[in-house]
Order: structure tokens, then C-alpha cells, then sequence
């Protein structure tokens, strides 16, 4: 990782882990990591200072939380087996998928070598990757009907925008148009968690399920709240078909954002579709975007919603980043709604 003996900035140091510099303050902050500092106080990383940051970086490609983390490298394999066993399932599962494009391979390889042409479609189908699921429809009011497609979509996708931008509206149509979507808004938190702990009463699958997850999320610094559990309840529950969720950070602490965040990227890419609203930037933390999320930014103006790819310099980029605030100042906007003008 860092066999020259040169020692690292902290930008220098996280690409090369692949990793956000967030992240390794988030690992020093927890005692994980310590890096050195120069005369003048600033942070570097040496030959070992990375080798153990790299230890860290493939413990959390693991999923395990922060506190399992610190438990492994202290010496504790308690949380190190069920991670080793999920992994190796996971592996397993690409392996019966290649034997199968093997095996479709060697019936190929097979038919040639009897002088027998494949057909093409048998070519096709050896070569094809699974679509991923798609979603087109006419954009309601404030648009003007414009057609709106969001193909392969990703587990994870964040749905922005400032006040008044319609993207509460784009998330509500998605949820009508994908098939079998669920959309959880803000009624939610109405009810003080009495219908979340209902739902757990009657399936004691789920109650364990959602211990399990909380008990992660506390380990990563989140807080336990009434709004914590109503989220995990719906993202716990046994389904696979899409989830839209409205302003997914509302009622949740800095803390509990920037675990719920970890958590979520920790499902894989094989998890089922999420759409997230939000404004915040302890969700959305545009550095850390990966390759199995989109991020789409209603803009203000009510053009047709786009795509932003998450580095400088991509279209919506910067006017993406203006609707992202941290949650000290995003809740200063709670409560606040954009209007529909009255018609004359």
C-alpha cells in the first residue's frame, strides 16, 4: 500500500486506500487508526499507519461494524467468523454462476467441435448480463409531461433537490410506476412507533432482524430513536421489490445519518432497489458515492430531472451540491413546504 516508506496527506492517503477522507477521520475518531503529524500539525500516514488503515478498510469491506472492527484488530475473532461465513456464501453464489456460463460455454465449444454452428441466440444468451430493472413515465406538474427513464437502476438512489423543486413528486410517481414499490413518507413518524412495533410483535423474524441491525447501527454511532426504528422495520421487512422513502433523514441526528448511511451501503448490489429524498449531506455524501448508486437532481428551474455523476466538474454537479447542507442546518428548514401557486 505504501512500500516506497513516503509518507501521506490524508487526500493521498484515502485514494489509495479507496476510501473518502471522511472515512479515515471517522477511523481515527474511533481510535482505529492514528496517523502521525508533522511539525506543523498536520495529519500523515507512513508505511504503518497505511498498513493498518488498510487492515481497517478490508475488515469494513466485510460489513462489519466499527466496534467489530476495533474487537478483530484487538485481537477478538468473535465478530470475524459470521463476516468470514457471509462472504464465503456470497462468493459461493458467483461460483454457481460462472459454473453455469461454464457449462453453457462448453456445450457451445462442444457443438463446434461435432462441426455444428451455434445459434446466435444461444450466443447471445451465454453473453448476456440480467437487465437490471427499469422505469419510464410522462412527468407530472411542475414539468410539462416530459418523459422521464431511469434505466438499471442501482440499490441505492438519491432523490435531490431544493424547496419547491417537484422531486417529492418524481418519488412518489416512481413509486406508482415501479412494480410492486412501497412509498413511506412522513406519516411515518405520526403515530410514535406504534404500528413499527406492532408489525414487530407479530413477526418475531423481523424483531430479531431489526435487533441485529440496530444493535450494528449503535456500534457505528447512531442513536436510538422512534424514527430509527419506523425506517428499519420497512427496511428490514422481507421484500424485494423497490422502496421510495421521503426525506429518509427526518428526525435523525448527524450521528444516526452518517450510520444509517454505512448500513445501507453495506447491503450489496444485489439488495433490493432503495430511493432515498434528502437534503442532507451526511446521506449523501457525494465522495463517497460507488458504482451502485445513482444520485438524481431536480433542479430548481423545473427542468426534467437528470442524473449527476458524483465529481466535479459533471452537469448538476455544483447545483447539486448547493441543495446538500448538514443536518444542524437542514433542520432549520423543518416544516417548511413549497406551495402549488393558485390558479387565477
Amino acid at each position: 500500500m505504501n512500500a516506497s516508506g513516503e509518507f501521506l496527506n490524508p487526500s493521498e492517503a484515502a485514494r489509495r486506500l479507496g476510501v473518502s477522507t471522511k472515512a479515515l477521520r471517522l477511523y481515527e475518531k474511533r481510535g482505529l487508526i492514528t496517523p502521525l503529524r508533522t511539525t506543523a500539525g498536520w495529519r500523515t500516514y507512513g508505511p504503518k499507519e497505511m498498513a493498518r488503515a488498510a487492515e481497517v478498510v478490508s475488515l469494513r469491506e466485510l460489513n462489519l461494524s466499527l466496534a467489530e472492527v476495533a474487537g478483530v484488530m484487538a485481537g477478538d475473532p468473535e465478530g470475524l467468523e459470521p463476516a468470514l461465513a457471509a462472504h464465503q456464501v456470497a462468493l459461493e453464489g458467483r461460483i454457481d454462476q460462472l459454473a453455469g456460463s461454464l457449462e453453457k460455454l462448453r456445450a457451445l465449444r462442444a457443438k463446434l467441435a461435432m462441426g455444428q454452428m451455434p445459434a446466435g441466440a444461444d450466443l447471445v444468451e451465454m453473453l448476456r448480463r440480467a437487465p437490471g430493472l427499469s422505469v419510464a413515465f410522462d412527468l407530472p406538474w411542475p414539468w410539462g409531461g416530459e418523459r422521464f427513464e431511469l434505466c438499471n437502476i442501482q440499490p441505492l438512489t438519491y432523490i435531490t433537490g431544493p424547496l419547491g423543486s417537484g422531486k417529492t413528486r418524481l418519488a412518489r410517481n416512481l413509486a406508482g410506476a415501479l412494480p410492486g414499490a412501497a412509498f413511506l413518507g412522513l406519516e411515518r413518524l405520526a403515530d410514535d412507533g406504534a404500528e413499527a412495533r406492532s408489525h414487530l410483535d407479530r413477526d418475531p423474524a423481523l424483531k430479531s432482524k431489526l435487533e441485529r441491525a440496530m444493535a450494528w447501527l449503535l456500534d457505528e454511532g447512531a442513536v436510538t430513536s422512534t424514527a430509527l426504528m419506523t425506517l428499519l422495520v420497512h427496511l428490514e421487512a422481507e421484500a424485494s421489490s423497490p422502496l421510495v422513502i421521503d426525506m429518509i433523514e427526518q428526525d435523525l441526528d448527524q450521528s444516526s445519518q452518517e450510520a444509517l448511511s454505512s448500513y445501507l451501503r453495506r447491503r450489496g448490489p444485489d439488495a433490493r432497489p432503495l430511493f432515498m429524498l434528502t437534503r442532507s449531506c451526511a446521506l449523501l455524501d457525494v465522495a463517497s458515492v460507488g458504482p451502485d448508486e445513482t444520485i438524481i437532481l431536480c433542479p430548481a428551474n423545473h427542468s426534467p430531472p437528470i442524473q449527476v455523476a458524483p465529481y466535479p466538474g459533471a452537469a448538476g454537479y455544483e447545483a447539486l451540491t448547493s441543495c446538500l447542507a448538514s443536518p444542524d442546518v437542514r433542520a432549520r428548514t423543518v416544516g417548511v413546504i413549497a406551495l402549488k401557486p393558485q390558479q387565477a
